[in-house]
């Protein structure tokens, strides 16, 4: 049987990092098999995340310029060494290193772009990066929104693919009570936030704006957070994000009905989901900055849980109005209280479950990697 093709992925976002597109970059990655030989060049640590015998040059994280240039260099010693059919940039961030490797070994060049990749609010990057992910043989988009601006910045139509991420499909429902009960939450009811404190979440402006409202109407609801400050990522980060929220509940008399959960475990995490009533996703619309997909919300679905969100970026591509959850017009708090109050009112049945399961399915990893992969086929 001849030798599997090897592809060679250049990232800065992958596993022990903690985030969406770490996570995507991990199943990129893991998706490749069995028809490619994947091998990696990614940051310190990302070693220990990956099948056994995949090949992994390690690049130290920090400061910036430090990994960009030994990643170039490891990714072109890779490429040299090991001939791959395609380098994919798992971020707009590498491409040019994943450019730069392909033209010297002969190799095809694609990137998977996530929205704030394209529009990064940096002179430089704007005309350094961006020239490079036009120049790419594929550039893959985690949604519509993130296709269409790279459009609007050069990126040829004809090599652009929106591919959605992934969800992990749940076999079964795993128990809702030891988050409740972790937590002293009992049967309160429960919306759930998830994710990286940044201020394009959104969460200050949702407490302050929107969660009184939902009080009143429904007096013992609390929202549960659950994430951490955003302390690895490059872009729309600002210290002490998690005072701001605290600050913003107490100014609003709603400090009692805001729980804050930290990091948890991916069994907790997943209780969580199966147990809260509504996920609440109020992502901001600000310049130079963009929500690119909405991985959490697609998760929230694969456990039956309907999201409400701001109908903004990439989200739409997340949520499928009126059957997983409701899209809000952005900055419309009124109506993100009014559409909250409603599916805690209305609650989780059994058709609502469902519907959200089904989305999900529709969404698999299985059904990205299939898609990342035939694209890579036909234009081989």
């Amino acid at each position: 049987m001849a030798a599997r093709e090897a592809v060679l992925l250049v990232t800065r976002n992958f596993p022990p990092l903690v985030g969406g597109m770490e996570k995507l970059n991990h199943r990129l990655l893991q998706g490749l098999e069995p028809r490619w030989n994947p091998i990696l060049c990614g940051p310190e640590g990302s070693a220990a995340h990956v099948a056994a015998g995949c090949e992994v040059l390690e690049v130290p994280l920090v400061p910036l310029h430090r990994f960009l240039r030994q990643a170039l260099r490891a990714a072109i010693g890779m490429a040299r060494r090991r001939r791959p059919r395609w380098i994919l940039a798992g971020s707009g961030l590498t491409a040019p290193l994943a450019w730069a490797a392909a033209r010297l070994s002969g190799a095809r060049c694609a990137v998977y772009l996530h929205g704030l990749d394209v529009i990064a609010p940096s002179w430089v990057y704007q005309k350094l990066w961006l020239p490079f992910i036009r120049r790419c043989d594929l550039v893959f988009a985690n949604s519509a929104n993130t296709a269409e601006l790279a459009r609007s910045r050069g990126v040829p139509a004809n090599r652009l693919h929106v591919v959605n991420p992934g969800v992990d499909l749940v076999a079964a429902p795993p128990p809702a009570v030891p988050a409740r009960s972790l937590w002293g939450l009992d049967a309160r009811p429960m919306l759930v936030s998830v994710g990286r404190f940044t201020r394009r979440k959104g969460l200050v402006a949702f407490v302050r704006e929107a969660l009184p409202a939902i009080v009143v109407r429904v007096p013992d609801v609390v929202l549960v957070i659950i994430g951490a400050e955003a302390t690895e990522a490059l872009h729309g980060v600002r210290a002490g994000e998690e005072s701001r929220i605290k600050q913003a509940a107490t100014e609003a008399g709603v400090q009692g009905h805001v729980f804050f959960a930290g990091r948890c475990d991916q069994a907790t995490l997943e209780s969580a989901l199966a147990s809260a009533d509504c996920h609440v996703f109020p992502v901001l619309d600000e310049p130079g900055d963009v929500e690119g997909f909405g991985m959490v919300a697609l998760e929230a679905a694969s456990f039956g849980l309907a999201s409400v969100a701001f109908r903004v970026g990439g989200v739409p591509d997340a949520i499928a109005e009126g059957l997983t959850g409701r899209l809000v017009p952005p900055g419309d708090y009124i109506g993100f209280a009014a559409a909250v109050t409603d599916q805690l009112q209305r609650g989780r049945t059994p058709a609502s479950e469902s519907a959200c399961r089904e989305f999900a399915q529709t969404r698999s990893w299985g059904v990205f990697s299939a898609k990342i992969n035939a694209l890579l086929e036909s234009a081989a």
